[in-house]
C-alpha cells in the first residue's frame, strides 16, 4: 500500500525534479506534488511525496526529517488527512435528513418554508394594498419655523447713521471737481 509523506518548509524556488532526485535516494517515488496558491500562482511552501513501500517510506521520514535542503529545515511526516472545517470542504450547516426507502421508519422531509419567502417576519402587503402618501407631502420637508437671520462678519464703528454721515463728509472733501472749477484754489497758487 502506498504512503503519501507532507515535506514542509521547502524553498520557493524548489522543482519537482529536485525533489524526486533528492527523495529517490531511498527508493523509487510514484508521486510528486507541489501545491501552487490559487491568487498568485506561485508554490506554496510544501510538497507531497509517495512511496509504493510502507518501510522505505519510514526510512524516508527518519532520514529526511530536520535534514537541510537548499539552505532550509525540512519537516518530513506521514501526511495526514485533511481536517473538516469551514473553508476545507465542510458543509456550512446542517444537511437535510435522506429519505431512504430501506428497512426502518421513513423520516419526514422537512417543512418547506412559508409562502413568501425564508420565513423572516410578516409577508410585506401588495402593492396596491399599501397606503397612499398624503397630499401634499412636501409640506411636511418645510421648515416649520422661519429661518432666522444669520449676520457674518465683523462690524467696525458706531451707529449705521453716524458712519454714513461720515462717508458723506468724506464724499464732500475729496470732491476734485470743485477743487478744479474753482477760482479760490488758483487765488492761492
Amino acid at each position: 500500500m502506498a504512503v503519501r509523506l507532507f515535506v514542509g518548509n521547502l524553498p520557493y524556488d524548489t522543482s519537482e525534479s529536485e525533489i524526486r532526485e533528492f527523495f529517490a535516494q531511498i527508493g523509487p517515488l510514484s508521486f510528486v506534488s507541489l501545491p501552487v496558491d490559487r491568487e498568485t500562482g506561485k508554490l506554496r511552501g510544501f510538497a507531497f511525496v509517495e512511496y509504493p513501500d510502507r518501510n522505505d517510506a519510514e526510512s524516508a521520514i527518519r532520514r529526511f526529517d530536520g535534514q537541510s535542503f537548499k539552505g532550509r529545515r525540512l519537516a518530513v511526516n506521514e501526511a495526514r488527512e485533511r481536517e473538516k472545517g469551514p473553508g476545507l470542504g465542510a458543509p456550512r450547516r446542517p444537511a437535510a435528513p435522506r429519505i431512504d426507502s430501506g428497512p426502518g421508519p421513513t423520516p419526514t422531509p422537512p417543512a418547506p418554508f412559508p409562502k413568501g419567502g425564508a420565513g423572516f417576519g410578516p409577508d410585506a402587503p401588495p402593492k396596491r394594498a399599501r397606503k397612499k402618501p398624503k397630499k401634499g407631502g412636501d409640506m411636511e420637508r418645510r421648515p416649520k419655523k422661519p429661518i432666522p437671520e444669520i449676520t457674518r462678519g465683523q462690524y467696525f464703528g458706531g451707529d449705521e447713521q453716524d458712519s454714513d454721515d461720515q462717508f458723506q463728509d468724506d464724499l464732500f472733501e475729496d470732491n476734485f471737481a470743485s477743487r478744479l472749477g474753482g477760482d479760490e484754489d488758483e487765488e492761492d497758487i
